[in-house]
């Protein structure tokens, strides 16, 4: 919402949300989902129900898509992006499934995150590589193109490598996590907590 007698906040919000010529296409946000006042969403990006993102992200995607699914959190200062082939036709989409935790000032890049997967805090996820349902990426781990995070599985280090197989109360632990965030976002949402831009 915006403050009272200024044009700030508006302005600022309609700034987050930019659409691409050469995309010909739009952001797409649910109506149910929390983007923060300066996060930027640009071009060919789809938001679903009950997702968040947060605080000075950036969501780009400007020559190829992005499809952010449900319940999904895309925590403070995290990049997306996404590519094209060498040859610059063939487009490299970045697709994040539903109950994903993307930690903060994580790095995404033509990657695929599936449904109720988990990445760290600062970790880099490279063009093709793909992280699996219940699979996890620790904090500051960089997963080299075209790597894949099995189903159960943590990864770690840089380059990250398959360090042990999650347990069960973790993997648990990424679906409350998820829940934790969408509930976090619809008090943001609903004014209830409020921040100060």
């Amino acid at each position: 919402a915006r403050a009272a007698g200024g044009r700030g906040p508006k302005r600022l919000l309609m700034q987050s949300r930019s659409c691409s010529s050469e995309a010909k296409s739009c952001p797409r946000v649910s109506p149910f989902a929390f983007v923060a006042k300066n996060a930027v969403l640009v071009a060919d990006v789809e938001v679903g129900e009950g997702s968040s993102i947060w605080y000075n992200c950036v969501v780009r995607g400007d020559v190829a898509s992005i499809k952010i699914g449900k319940r999904t959190n895309i925590q403070d200062g995290t990049v997306i992006h996404v590519a094209r082939a060498k040859d610059g036709k063939e487009k490299i989409d970045t697709i994040i499934g539903d109950g994903v935790t993307v930690g903060h000032m994580a790095l995404l890049h033509a990657c695929t995150i599936e449904s109720h997967a988990f990445v760290g805090m600062k970790a880099c996820v490279m063009d093709g590589a793909v992280i699996k349902t219940n699979g996890m990426l620790a904090a500051g781990a960089l997963l080299t193109p075209g790597k894949v995070v099995g189903s159960g599985e943590l990864w770690a280090g840089s380059p990250a490598k398959l360090k042990r197989m999650l347990t069960p109360k973790e993997i648990e632990g990424i679906r409350t996590s998820a829940a934790d965030y969408e509930s976090l976002a619809a008090s943001y949402r609903s004014g209830s907590i409020r921040g100060s831009l």
